[in-house]
């Protein structure tokens, strides 16, 4: 993990080291174990190196799970209004939450065998590399406009959404008075409001005139100034709406905030100037936003497939360190911004953690915190009884049968993220672990068992990781502690909580995301077995409707209304064809500002 100026130590996708000559060779295993206190108290730069390189790793692993967050399949998308007021507004939070609603790209269980071997190849390959080039400068210089390049997205998200985290604190939607009073900001009447005795009626302030809150409201400001307020405001919390399309190859649209736009300039600068120089805290920048990047976008998949890929990874970390020469080799060589490096005030000590570290157990501490979000749900849902009809006309005679079923109701979803403005604004200290000030932020504190037993089984598994680089002065396999410290105290969560088998049948490949699945349940009313959507039987309804109707209307009016349904139809279809045919965009790009509030 750490280093001195005066040892060679490793880093690498999954390992760390630390070398440190204050422990005596002659010591006994559990004499050097024990004198690790000591020798941590005595080397205070050592140990401030290690807390800010755990604490990193943490903090890291904790923002990138909590911005992989999305909707669970537990859960439904809430119905909205297609007519009346404010439907442009319901418009705009639908698609939000569709987009939201994404699935990302899984691992599958083969990736448990691929993983290594893929990370292997890689590593060989770079061995061999710096052994053919004799020194290793020319292929840093590749690597690193390499890694320049191809972290300028992850870098443009890093910072979008920390400039979207200070945008909320300055901005907030909701904040909390002396008195208790929950104020809404509305940027629609550009005012504040609140609602008194748990009324529907909305209360305007007439002295709180600007967007900012709590002391900041009564700040007496020009109109000209607090005009400029809103607008700022409006600026960087509304959305603008960028289509691309070229026929034929792509046909996009997506929405774009001032702060995506200002993090990717942002990102373009990082980049020019981490190519350009040698700094650490640059190369450090890149390494988060690669991290954060790659644990948003990642995912096990199941806990099935997510142990057994970090196993795999294990083995293989053992094996390269140990066994091999190859870890060692390329991690002193290499100098690229797939590590965070940290070193003492005078520079005296170094101390490195591979991206890896971060990333592996990361992708799969994500899935426990989305778990947590699925069960939250899943605790919700309801079963309810409903009576499904079908007609049938088959035999000649129009007979409706009526079957009672029980469906799954599943609560309507709430989207929990960037309330940690909102949070700080509208919670009374008393109530700072369960805000309860609006709906989503509510949502936001939902029970997180197994991502604190993941996070915690994290941290001590770093602690292990430390104490034996300091015991054994030799450069550890950080997956030897990490993996078994994260994966088993899941599990072992899991089967305390008597939820191994929600567990075992979680996945985020989609395949649960059902709405109204109509299910068999026993006498206790736990659910048995899934029967069908409630669409399929409402499929199956019509087709026996369609059916009777075939069969009792005549032969030749059949033919005669088929024919002429038929010209009409194809008819209508040539006609629309031929609209189609002649408008389409051939190029199109376009970038659609939200209109200004007045």
């Amino acid at each position: 993990m750490a280093a001195n100026n005066s040892s060679v130590q490793t880093w690498d996708e999954i390992s760390l080291g630390i070398v440190t000559n204050a422990i005596m060779p002659n010591q006994t295993f559990f004499e050097k174990l024990a004198s690790v206190p000591t020798v941590l108290l005595e080397n205070i730069d050592l140990l401030s190196l290690e807390f800010r390189i755990v604490f990193t790793a943490l903090a890291c692993i904790y923002i990138s799970s909590h911005g992989a967050l999305r909707r669970p399949p537990s859960a439904k998308l809430p119905k909205r209004g297609k007519n009346g007021e404010g439907e442009g507004e319901e418009e705009e939070e639908e698609e939000a939450e569709e987009r939201d609603d994404q699935y990302v790209q899984g691992l599958i269980l083969s990736d448990a065998i691929m993983f290594p071997i893929l990370a292997g190849t890689v590593l060989i390959g770079l061995y061999y590399l710096i052994k053919w080039f004799g020194d290793s400068d020319i292929l840093n210089q590749i690597l690193r406009a390499y890694f320049s390049l191809m972290s300028l997205a992850s870098l443009a998200k890093f910072l979008a959404d920390g400039l979207h985290f200070l945008t909320g604190f300055a901005f907030p939607s909701v904040w909390i008075d002396r008195h208790g009073r929950v104020y809404h900001i509305d940027s629609g009447k550009r005012g504040q409001c609140y609602i008194q005795n748990d009324t529907d009626g909305q209360i305007w302030d007439d002295k709180k005139v600007s967007p900012l809150p709590s002391i900041f409201s009564e700040l007496k400001f020009s109109e000209k100034t607090t005009k400029m307020l809103w607008e700022i405001r409006h600026l960087f919390i509304e959305e603008w709406t960028v289509r691309v399309v070229v026929h034929g190859v792509v046909n996009e649209k997506f929405h774009i905030t001032f702060n995506d736009i200002f993090g990717a300039v942002l990102a373009i600068g990082a980049n020019l100037l981490y190519y350009t120089t040698d700094s650490t805290f640059l190369s450090n920048i890149l390494g988060y936003g690669l991290s954060y990047t790659s644990i948003i976008i990642m995912s096990p998949t199941t806990f099935i497939t997510g142990s057994s890929v970090l196993y795999g990874l294990f083995f293989y970390d053992i094996v390269m360190v140990f066994y091999t020469p190859y870890m060692v080799t390329v991690a002193t060589k290499i100098d690229a911004p797939v590590k965070l490096v940290f070193q003492s005030a005078n520079k005296a000590k170094t101390s490195m953690l591979g991206l890896g570290d971060i990333v592996i157990p990361g992708m799969f501490i994500a899935l426990c915190l989305r778990f947590d979000h699925y069960m939250h749900y899943y605790r919700q849902q309801k079963l309810e009884e409903v009576e499904l009809k079908a007609d049938d006309a088959s035999s000649g005679q129009l007979i409706t049968s009526t079957e009672t079923q029980r469906i799954v109701v599943k609560p309507d979803y709430i989207n929990p993220q960037g309330q940690w403005g909102n949070r700080f604004w509208a919670t009374k200290l008393s109530k700072v672990l369960s805000p309860d000030a609006t709906p989503a932020l509510k949502a936001s504190t939902f029970p997180k068992p197994y991502f604190h037993a993941a996070m915690v089984g994290y941290l001590l598994a770093m602690v292990a990781t430390l104490a034996m680089l300091l015991t054994f002065k030799h450069a550890q396999p950080a997956l030897l502690y990490l993996v078994p410290g994260v994966v088993t105290v899941v599990w072992l969560t899991g089967l305390v909580r008597g939820e191994i088998s929600e567990m075992w049948n979680y996945t985020e490949d989609g395949s649960l995301d059902m709405t109204d699945v109509i299910v068999e349940v026993d006498g206790e009313g736990n659910i048995i077995k899934q029967i069908q959507e409630e669409d399929d039987w409402d499929e199956r309804e019509d087709k026996h409707k369609e059916g009777g109707a075939e069969k009792n209307s005549g032969n030749e009016e059949n033919k005669e209304a088929g024919s002429k349904t038929s010209h009409g139809e194809v008819a209508a279809a040539d006609k629309d064809g031929r609209d189609k045919a002649e408008k389409y965009p051939v190029f199109l790009f376009s970038i659609e500002a939200p209109t200004p509030k007045q």
